[in-house]
């Protein structure tokens, strides 16, 4: 998984080939280790996609441009757009579901 910070989010995020999900989350958020977990084993289902997380602590001016309020949140970006959002905890289906796999 690729760590999304201000300097690289348009080049991995917004001019990426494929979809792209965005986890935002923060060490300290218990729903997040578990996506997190989630996210790490679906790798392989989810291999169509490009994963990425941005740590909401070390990154609020881009969980702010995204109105995030609330971990885990979830974007799905197609061809520099948000094309999904979702925010909680997501199993693996949901994830292949929102990313069109």
């Amino acid at each position: 998984m690729t760590a999304i910070t201000k300097a690289n989010f348009e080049s991995e995020v917004l001019k990426a080939e494929g979809p792209v999900l965005l986890d935002f989350w923060a060490e300290w958020c218990g729903p997040c280790r578990i996506q997190s977990r989630i996210l790490e084993e679906s790798a392989e289902a989810l291999k169509g996609a490009k994963i990425c997380k941005c740590n909401v602590d070390e990154n609020e001016d881009l969980a702010g441009q995204f109105d995030v309020q609330a971990i885990p949140t979830l974007l799905v970006f197609r061809n520099g757009e948000v094309v999904d959002r979702a925010t909680g905890v997501r199993k693996e289906a949901e994830l292949k579901r929102m990313l069109g796999l």
